[in-house]
């Protein structure tokens, strides 16, 4: 059957689909007669397995070893079972808090005393370690955010208007050795812009499927990816104009820099990030 019909029996979406046979959880044949993909009903059935466990928080790595035999689905849903009894107790924990400051019969942030609700103050920072994993991971869930991208976008387009009236009318846009080999009309500048938008709307989804990751790290990688290449432009817009006014001659410091800071930010936070997964299980 054809990806549409799969659509329909599994009332999930194209993408999702082929998200799925990207990470190789499931391989569909091919038609002889046209080279399409030709579905079966057990590629159907595997579809909506993995969807649903997907519901229950078990990870795209942990699904593969299901269906590779390395671990049983029953081993998989008892550990699954654990993790989620653990969030519980602190849900409820922190319920229990909320309902014992609501036993006021007024509170606010200047009269609010830790002490009267937590008598052992470091044993309560020590059973909320996780917490404090997530605030120190924080920077990279804000350089992959929205804002982010908007915030430069808006910065391209600024830069671009600010300096417009005084560009000559072709600029640089390659250089070797401190000398421009390739000049543009100076309205390139304000292709920088639309570049952002591209690499957001086009290629984000195209970098998603190729990292093929699970979901826990694939999709804030991707927004970090992509809001780095975003910075890179941002960053070759400005070189560019400094070029022309002789402020700057090289471009390649530039970029090692931006390279250097994003690959250590990333490392940094995807350890973070799978220290804080582990404190959960």
């Amino acid at each position: 059957m054809t990806i549409k019909e799969v659509e329909e029996r599994t009332s999930l979406s194209r993408s999702n689909v082929r998200f799925y046979e990207k990470e190789k959880l499931i391989e569909p044949s091919r038609n002889e007669k046209n080279g399409y993909r030709d579905y079966s009903e057990n590629d159907v059935e595997n579809i909506k397995k993995i969807a649903y466990l997907r519901t229950l928080g078990i990870s795209i790595e942990d699904i593969r070893r299901i269906m590779s035999e390395k671990v049983t689905l029953q081993e998989m849903v008892e550990k699954q079972n654990e993790v989620l009894k653990n969030q519980m107790i602190d849900l409820d924990k922190a319920r229990f808090m909320c309902e014992k400051m609501l036993e006021e019969e007024s509170i606010s942030y200047e009269k609010l005393q830790v002490e009267q609700y937590v008598t052992e103050l470091e044993d309560y920072w020590n059973d909320h370690q996780a917490v404090f994993k997530l605030d120190s991971v924080s920077f990279l869930y804000i350089w992959g955010s929205m804002l982010t991208w908007t915030i430069i976008i808006v910065l391209c387009l600024m830069i671009g208007g600010f300096s417009y009236s005084k560009l000559p009318t072709e600029i640089p846009v390659q250089w070797s050795n401190g000398v421009a080999t390739s000049l543009v009309n100076k309205n390139w500048i304000f292709i920088c812009p639309v570049l952002c938008i591209v690499i957001r709307y086009l290629l984000k989804p195209f970098i998603y499927v190729k990292l093929q990751m699970n979901n826990y790290h694939g999709e804030i990688v991707t927004e970090y990816l992509t809001n780095y290449m975003c910075f890179i432009v941002l960053s070759i817009e400005i070189f560019s104009i400094l070029f022309t006014f002789g402020v700057v001659k090289s471009i390649v410091l530039l970029l090692f820099v931006n390279t250097v800071v994003f690959i250590g930010l990333l490392v940094v936070g995807l350890t973070k990030m799978d220290l804080r997964g582990k404190e959960f299980l």
